[in-house]
């Protein structure tokens, strides 16, 4: 399933379509996607600053924020009536159980960092998704002595970002 992605912020000009196909197509590099989908956000720094404030308790921006999905225990436990087509019912638990969250990103901070680090906006995003996207998998760089990052490192060579 194609990975959805919304430009929710006017302050930096992205081409969006080229972040489609990147996420879309990480399954075939990543084996910790095995199959499932996220979506992805960009954001104002402002906006960003809000969400890390309110779900990070740190009052500034940040580049990157991911929101793993816990399956909807309504889906889950659903009882479809008889009535409803199977393949709805089929479909609407396949989709909640793999979907694996939303990533965040700051448009702002990614053109900053891109500047910074010699980069192209592209590949910054490119480097916030797949960090989020790790995130979304269970890699925590704060606590995992260095996996994630090593992970992350293994995974931008062979992509090439």
């Amino acid at each position: 399933m194609p990975a959805t992605l919304l430009n929710l912020q006017r302050k930096v000009n992205l081409e969006t379509a080229s972040f489609v196909d990147f996420a879309s197509n990480l399954d075939r590099s990543i084996k910790e996607l095995n199959g499932k989908h996220f979506d992805v956000a960009f954001v104002s720094d402002r906006r960003m600053k809000e969400l890390n404030s309110f779900f990070r308790g740190k009052n500034s921006t940040t580049d990157v924020l991911s929101f793993p999905h816990e399956p909807d225990e309504f889906v889950q436990s659903a009882s479809f009536s008889s009535s409803d087509d199977e393949e709805i019912r089929t479909e609407a638990r396949t989709l909640d159980k793999d979907f694996l969250g939303d990533i965040v990103i700051s448009a702002e901070q990614a053109a900053r960092q891109a500047d910074e680090n010699g980069l192209t906006l592209e590949n910054e995003i490119k480097q916030l998704i797949l960090h989020g996207l790790l995130h979304l998998r269970g890699y925590d760089h704060e606590t995992d002595n260095g996996e994630m990052n090593a992970r992350e490192l293994e995974l931008r060579d062979k992509l090439g970002i």
